[in-house]
C-alpha cells in the first residue's frame, strides 16, 4: 500500500512537472481570462445571498471528496447524489442571480450606450424638476414613489400602471401624487426625460430584516432595485422624509442636495461612480437599511 501509494504521488508530481514545462503564453492568456471571468462572478454575488449559497456548495462538495478518501460509501453515495441533483437546484435557486448576471453582461458599454452620452444636455434639466417635485412633496408629506430607468428595461412594470409618455416636469410629479387623484397610488416610471408611466404596481423585497418601520413604497422600492439596475425614490407621507433604494440596500433621511448630487453621479462613467451608500452612509444622520 505504501509503494501504490509514493507511486502515485511520483507521477502526480512529474505530471505537474511536465505540466509546468510545457506552458504556452497562449495557456496563460487562457488562464487569465478564466481568471478574470471568476473574479468579475465574485464581484457580482459579493453580498449576496448567493455568496452564501456558494459557500455552502463548496462545503458539500468538500465533504464529498473527504467521505471518499475516508471511504465512507454510503454518506459518500448521498453526497455524490446530492450534488448531482443540485445542478438542477442551483439554476432554480440561482434564477434571480443568473438573471442579473445576463443583465450585466447586457448592460456592458459594448452594447449600450448611457444617458450621459446621448442626452448630457438635458440632464441637469431633468433631475432639477425631479428633485423640485421630491422637495415639494416632502414639505407637504406626500407619499411618492418615483422609480428612474436605467440600462435594465421596465416596460413590464410600466404596463401595470397607466402610459403617460410626457416629458418631466415638476408640476406634473405633483399633481400625479396628490391624494385622491386617480393615479396617486402607484410609482411613477421615469425614462430619460419622458414620464413612461403613473400608478404602477412593483414587486415587493422579500427581505426579511428590514425595520418594521418601513412601509409598502419602501419595501416596493427595494423589490424593484433588486430586479433590475433602476434607481427608486421614497417620499414618506407620515414623516416627509426622502429615501432611494439601489441594488436592492435603501439609504434615508437624504435631503435635496444630497438627492440631486446622487442622480448626476449615476450617470457619471463607471470609474468615477461612488456607491451612493458608501458616499453618504452616516452624512447628515442618514440611515441606511439592507
Amino acid at each position: 500500500m505504501y509503494h501504490k501509494n509514493l507511486s502515485k504521488g511520483g507521477y502526480t508530481l512529474q505530471y505537474l512537472k511536465d505540466l509546468f514545462l510545457n506552458i504556452r503564453v497562449r495557456d496563460i492568456f487562457d488562464i487569465l481570462i478564466v481568471a478574470m471571468a471568476f473574479y468579475k462572478l465574485f464581484m457580482l454575488i459579493r453580498e449576496t445571498r448567493a455568496e452564501q449559497l456558494i459557500k455552502g456548495i463548496f462545503i458539500l462538495f468538500a465533504l464529498t471528496k473527504v467521505s471518499e478518501w475516508l471511504e465512507l460509501y454510503t454518506l459518500n453515495f448521498i453526497l455524490d447524489t446530492a450534488m448531482t441533483v443540485g445542478v438542477i437546484a442551483i439554476l432554480i435557486v440561482f434564477q434571480p442571480e443568473l438573471r442579473r448576471a445576463l443583465e450585466y453582461i447586457g448592460r456592458s458599454r459594448f452594447f449600450t450606450r448611457s444617458f450621459l452620452e446621448i442626452k448630457s444636455e438635458s440632464l441637469k434639466e431633468v433631475f432639477d424638476e425631479i428633485v423640485d417635485a421630491v422637495a415639494s412633496l416632502s414639505r407637504q408629506k406626500i407619499g411618492a414613489l418615483i422609480v428612474i430607468e436605467r440600462e435594465t428595461g421596465l416596460n413590464e412594470v410600466a404596463e401595470t400602471g397607466t402610459m403617460i409618455q410626457g416629458k418631466v416636469s415638476s408640476d406634473l410629479l405633483i399633481n400625479i401624487f396628490i391624494p385622491n387623484t386617480p393615479l396617486h397610488d402607484g410609482a411613477v416610471i421615469i425614462k430619460d426625460d419622458t414620464i413612461k408611466a403613473a400608478a404602477c404596481f412593483l414587486p415587493l423585497t422579500d427581505n426579511a430584516s428590514l425595520s418594521k418601520d418601513l412601509g409598502t413604497r419602501h419595501r416596493a422600492a427595494l423589490g424593484i432595485s433588486e430586479r433590475s439596475d433602476c434607481l427608486a425614490i421614497v417620499v414618506s407621507e407620515e414623516t416627509g422624509s426622502i429615501s432611494i433604494a439601489e441594488n436592492g440596500s435603501l439609504a434615508r433621511y437624504l435631503d435635496t442636495k444630497t438627492l440631486k448630487q446622487i442622480l448626476m453621479d449615476m450617470y457619471k462613467p463607471k470609474d468615477q461612480q461612488p456607491s451612493f451608500l458608501m458616499k453618504w452612509r452616516n452624512k447628515d444622520g442618514q440611515r441606511e437599511e439592507k
